[in-house]
């Protein structure tokens, strides 16, 4: 990369929420709160998995476990960044940590997108066809699963990383609260129609192409299964995925596939799908599972935290 490129900028400012003292004071609270219940969330998840032996051995709780680190990691790449600009009230970032912050979301996100796809594969085989579930869903093939989930994710980046070679003159102010590749490449003193249409082409098709994945796999679920009391219990076993995916996948679509040069930044929809999602989901899948519920009371009492 050329030294050149960034010489006009050397750092981002970054929208903030309000120009009140006392109204970011409340945000810090609030977003604090957020951040301690999903990494108290999140931890517990992969700790209650990993004690328990039949949990440990379940494709479905090992992915979920799974989910909950990529969780944590997500939540982690842009809340700290948001909760010290809240303290400081200088909303800057260095122009080498816009970059990093950008990769590692397009690269954590990513990898959830195709956990959450093989979760909802490895939930039509449960239900669909139950009888050959465990021999097809091995141990192994779900590593092979979660290992080809991650690998996928350098595939995608390769777009990311042409962000860093765009020139940045200026001006520095960044439309969100955190760095993301379409607010960036507005920034550009530099034609950015290639980089636009390879990222709404990568970006956009990734999110899109899974999102109809996921739907038609539970739609396949709820058609195979004939009586209103099957289906009932395959809406009731597949409602916290299902909710786990409109609130992550439809905030993505609606950014990344449409052209970069009429975006316009929905603050609350960043909120949702960068701070709210990971929170929630561990919050919906212990609620909605007997099965991990009962295993964290059993934790919890071996841990002399709660006794009969």
């Amino acid at each position: 990369m050329d030294g050149n490129q960034t010489e006009g900028v050397k750092e981002f400012v970054l929208a903030g929420f309000s120009q009140s003292s006392s109204v970011e004071a409340g945000l810090f609270v609030i977003f604090l709160f957020f951040n301690i219940s999903t990494w108290v969330g999140n931890v517990l998840i992969m700790v209650t998995v990993a004690s328990n032996n039949y949990l440990n051995t379940s494709p479905m709780y090992f992915l979920l476990g799974n989910l909950s680190f990529l969780d944590l990691c997500y939540s982690n790449v842009t809340t700290p960044k948001l909760l010290a600009d809240f303290l400081d009230h200088k909303n800057l970032i260095p122009y080498d940590q816009c970059i990093a912050q950008l990769f590692f979301l397009h690269f954590v996100g990513t990898a959830e997108m195709f956990l959450l796809t093989v979760m909802a594969y490895d939930r039509s085989m449960a239900i669909c066809r139950p009888l050959h579930y465990t021999t097809v869903m091995s141990r192994s093939l779900c590593c092979v699963f979660v290992t080809a989930s991650w690998m996928g994710i350098f595939v995608h980046s390769t777009a990311t990383i042409l962000t860093i070679c765009l020139p940045f003159c200026g001006p520095n102010q960044v439309d969100n609260f955190f760095c993301d590749v379409p607010p960036i490449i507005k920034l550009a003193c530099a034609d950015t129609f290639v980089i636009e249409l390879l990222m709404v082409s990568n970006s956009g098709l990734i999110s899109t192409s899974s999102f109809v994945v996921l739907v038609t796999s539970y739609t396949t679920i709820l058609v195979r299964i004939r009586s209103k009391e099957g289906r009932r219990k395959a809406l009731s076993t597949c409602a916290s995925h299902l909710m786990v995916v409109t609130l992550f996948f439809e905030p993505c679509i609606f950014i990344y596939a449409r052209p970069f040069s009429t975006f316009s930044v929905d603050t609350m929809l960043s909120v949702l799908y960068n701070v709210i999602t990971p929170m929630l989901n561990p919050l919906i899948y212990t609620l909605r599972n007997k099965e991990v519920k009962s295993a964290m009371w059993k934790l919890w009492g071996r841990c002399g935290l709660w006794k009969k």
